[in-house]
C-alpha cells in the first residue's frame, strides 16, 4: 500500500501571486510537495514561506549541474526557501519539482526541506533548506521571487501543485478506495464519482453522503428532470469489510429517450431513487412526468401538464405545465425545493426545484457538486422548456440542474438547446429541446457517493 496520503491539489485556471495550503493536518512524519508543472510571468526562482513567515529566517545550501559542469552556493537570512529553478530563466520555462518536509509537525526544532527539481532549458538541482522556527508547520505559501525571497512574478495558468503525507511510521490507511481521497485537516473524505469498493483498514464512525443519477428533460417544450434522490447517513460503524458504493448514471438524453436517472446506494444502506423524467411537451408522442428521487416536471400539453412526485425524504415534486401560449414546461424538482410552475401559460418554462447546500463543505474539501457564490450544491431539478414569444427558458436549480431549452413552433428549430444535467452532482436535465425531432431530450447528470470520518 502506498505511503502517501493525498491532502490537497491545486490547479490555477487562471495566473496568481501565489498558491496556499493551509490547515495542514498534523498526523503525519514528513510532507511531500509535488509541483507537476510551473511557469511564470517573469524570470523567477520557487520559494515557499511558512505559516505566513515572511522574515528573513530561512537558509538553504544548493547544488545544481547542466550537463558539462556543477556548481554550489549558499545563502542564509533571506526571507524565503528556494525550491525551485535559478533566476534568469525565460519566463516560458517550466519547472518541476519535489520537496520532501522532514518531520514538520514537532513543535522543538528548526524545519528542514529536501528539494529536487529541474529546469526544461538548463540544469538539475537539488537543495536542503532550514525554517529557523520550532513551530508546527501548519501553512505553506508557494511563490515566485528573486534570490532574497521577494515576489515578483506571477505563477500562470495551468501550474499544478499537490501536498501529500507520509503516514507516522508503519501506520496504515483508515481506510482505501474511492476517486478522490482528501482531507479538510478534521476529516478524511473519499468520494465515489463511479461505482466501486470503501474497504476500512479498522473500524470507523462515518458518515455518508449518497446522491443518485438525475432525471432526463422532457423534449418539445417539456418539463425539467428530476433531480437524484439525496440520503445523508450519520455516524455510521463500518468494519473491516468492503463495502460496495454504487453511482447512479445519469439519464440517456437523445431522441425518443426517456429515462429516470439511475439509483446509488452504500452497502446495504437504503437505495437513492434516481431523478424522474421530465414530461414531453408536444408532437406525437406523449410521456407524461416520472416520479423519482424528485420527480420530473410537467410537459405543455392537456395531457402531460402535471408534474410527478418525488420520494419522501429524498426529494420533491416537478412543477407543473402550461398548455397554449408560450408552451412554458414545469421545473425538475430539487433536494431542497419543488420545481417551479410558469406563472401562466404567458410566461418562460418552470425553474428548477434547488439542490442541497447543507454539505457544501464536503463539496469544498473534495471540489464535487455545483459551485455557485462560494456554496457547493447537489442534487438540483433541470429548469423547463418553453416556446414562441417568450425565449426564456427555466434555469436549472442549484446543484447541477440543467436549463431548460427554447424553440419556436413556426420553424421548428431549436433557438436555445436544453442543457445535460452536471456530473456527479445528480441533477436532472432540462426541458425543451429541437421541436423538428420532436423528441430530443437533455441527460441527466450522474450522481455521487461520499464517505469522510476523522483524520
Amino acid at each position: 500500500m502506498s505511503t502517501y496520503t493525498p491532502i490537497a491539489t491545486q490547479t490555477l485556471g487562471s495566473a496568481a501571486a501565489s498558491v496556499t495550503f493551509s490547515s495542514i493536518p498534523q498526523g503525519y512524519t514528513d510532507l511531500v510537495i509535488v509541483v507537476g508543472s510551473a511557469t511564470f510571468s517573469a524570470n523567477s526562482s520557487f520559494y515557499v514561506h511558512y505559516n505566513g513567515d515572511t522574515g528573513t529566517n530561512y537558509s538553504s545550501t544548493r547544488l545544481t549541474g547542466n550537463g558539462s559542469a556543477a556548481s554550489g552556493s549558499q545563502t542564509t537570512g533571506v526571507n524565503g526557501a528556494q525550491i525551485g529553478a535559478a533566476d534568469g530563466q525565460s519566463s516560458s520555462v517550466m519547472q518541476t519539482c519535489i520537496v520532501q518536509l522532514q518531520n514538520y509537525s514537532n513543535a522543538t526544532t528548526f524545519k528542514t526541506a529536501i528539494a529536487r527539481w529541474n529546469r526544461s532549458d538548463a540544469e538539475v538541482a537539488a537543495t536542503v533548506s532550514l525554517w529557523r522556527s520550532t513551530a508546527a508547520i501548519t501553512s505553506i505559501e508557494l511563490y515566485g521571487g528573486f534570490a532574497n525571497g521577494t515576489k515578483n512574478s506571477n505563477m500562470q495558468s495551468g501550474t499544478t501543485i499537490s501536498l501529500y503525507g507520509i503516514q507516522v511510521g508503519d501506520k496504515v490507511q483508515k481506510a482505501q478506495g474511492g476517486n478522490i481521497v482528501t482531507t479538510d485537516g478534521t476529516y478524511m473524505y473519499h468520494a465515489f464519482t463511479s461505482s466501486g469498493a470503501f474497504i476500512p483498514n479498522e473500524a470507523l464512525t462515518a458518515d455518508v453522503l449518497v446522491v443518485a443519477g438525475g432525471g432526463s428533460g422532457g423534449g418539445y417544450f417539456g418539463g425539467g428532470g428530476g433531480a437524484g434522490g439525496l440520503l445523508y447517513f450519520s455516524s455510521q460503524s463500518l468494519t473491516t469489510v468492503s463495502y460496495t458504493c454504487t453511482v447512479g448514471a445519469g439519464a440517456t438524453g437523445g431522441d425518443l429517450i426517456y429515462t429516470n436517472g439511475s439509483n446509488s446506494r452504500f452497502g446495504s444502506l437504503t437505495v437513492a431513487v434516481g431523478g424522474g423524467y421530465g414530461a414531453v411537451g408536444g408532437g406525437t408522442s406523449t410521456f407524461t412526468a416520472a416520479i423519482g428521487g424528485s420527480g420530473g416536471g410537467g410537459g405543455s400539453t392537456t395531457a402531460t401538464t402535471t408534474g410527478a412526485a418525488g420520494t419522501s425524504g429524498q426529494g420533491n415534486t416537478g412543477g407543473n405545465g402550461f398548455t397554449l401560449g408560450n408552451y412554458p414546461g414545469g421545473g425538475g424538482g430539487g433536494a431542497v425545493a419543488a420545481g417551479s410552475t410558469p406563472a401562466n401559460n404567458s410566461s418562460g418554462g418552470g425553474n428548477g426545484g434547488a439542490g442541497s447546500s447543507t454539505y457544501s463543505s464536503w463539496g469544498s474539501a473534495t471540489s464535487t457538486g455545483q459551485l455557485v457564490s462560494s456554496t457547493y450544491y447537489y442534487a438540483g431539478g433541470g429548469g423547463g422548456g418553453c416556446g414562441q414569444l417568450v425565449a426564456t427558458p427555466g434555469t436549472g436549480g442549484n446543484g447541477g440542474g440543467g436549463a431548460g431549452g427554447y424553440a419556436t413552433l413556426s420553424t421548428g428549430n431549436s433557438v436555445t438547446s436544453s442543457v445535460n444535467g452536471t456530473a456527479n452532482t445528480g441533477g436532472g436535465g432540462g426541458g425543451g429541446g429541437k421541436v423538428g425531432a420532436n423528441t430530443t431530450t437533455a441527460a441527466g447528470g450522474s450522481g455521487i457517493v461520499i464517505i469522510r470520518y476523522l483524520a
